[in-house]
């Protein structure tokens, strides 16, 4: 967490008199209405983008906004601001926030959202954000190793089944060289295959899945080999599919 950040967007909502209460959040207007930490981001975020300051610095105090509150509707409104008349946002600020927080020891769960359901199902954006939180740092995570990498390939494998198979192909051959991202790798895989916006291709993914050293007791592993090496290339283009390919490893 950016304590910084954080203390700025503290001192920020303190200044539209929004404060932090022992259970919630308080509005000076409405003393005694006990707001949430949702309430506060729908209520509040989109107005940061509306600060006299530089872009870099209303993305900053927006990620601060980010680690305070922990809600996902401040990253739709980083979203918005990005492709808003006023956007694109910069490049550097902006994803060197989500790699800082993807890299944190702390849950990201509304930032892993943010890249899964905003940044990689529109592929209008999703190769660039693919790039800039994993694709493009590949090598030297493999190389490198370090925890905090590790984390930020973990996260973003297990949300990328929306990004396009060939954006994420060269990635995931990378990312199956390191048996500490097998499982991850798996699981976006899995994702691949069953998100509705999911992408793989059959052929290169079971090529890929049978170089992965993972427990003979992985949970639909068997499944994913089946419709993979049947040519399924979407659990929801093929209707039926996989509870066959279930079943049929269940009787096996």
């Amino acid at each position: 967490m950016d304590t910084e950040g954080v203390e700025a967007a503290r001192r920020w909502l303190a200044d539209q008199s929004i404060h932090q209460v022992r259970d919630g959040w308080m509005s000076e207007e409405n003393p005694d209405v006990l707001l949430t930490a949702g309430q506060v981001a729908h209520s509040w975020a989109g107005d940061v983008f509306a600060e006299d300051l530089s872009a870099a610095d209303q993305v900053r105090l927006a990620f601060g906004l980010l680690d305070l509150l922990d809600e996902y509707w401040v990253t739709c409104e980083i979203r918005f601001a990005d492709g808003s008349g006023e956007g694109p946002l910069p490049a550097d600020v902006l994803w060197g926030g989500y790699r800082r927080r993807l890299e944190a020891e702390r849950d990201v769960e509304a930032v892993t959202y943010s890249l899964w359901v905003d940044w990689f199902e529109d592929h209008t954006t999703s190769a660039t954000a693919f790039a800039e939180v994993l694709a493009n740092d590949i090598d030297r995570i493999v190389a490198e190793r370090s925890e905090a990498l590790l984390r930020r390939a973990r996260r973003v494998l297990e949300c990328s089944g929306p990004v396009r198979w060939t954006v994420k192909e060269l990635a995931y051959r990378t990312a199956a060289r390191l048996p500490a991202l097998h499982s991850a790798l798996f699981l976006g895989l899995r994702a691949s295959f069953h998100d509705v916006y999911g992408d793989l291709e059959p052929a290169a993914a079971l090529a890929l899945l049978d170089q992965l050293d993972l427990p003979t007791t992985t949970q639909h592993l068997v499944a994913l080999r089946h419709v993979l090496a049947a040519g399924h290339s979407n659990r929801h283009g093929s209707p039926g599919a996989w509870d066959d390919a279930v079943r049929s490893c269940s009787g096996s």
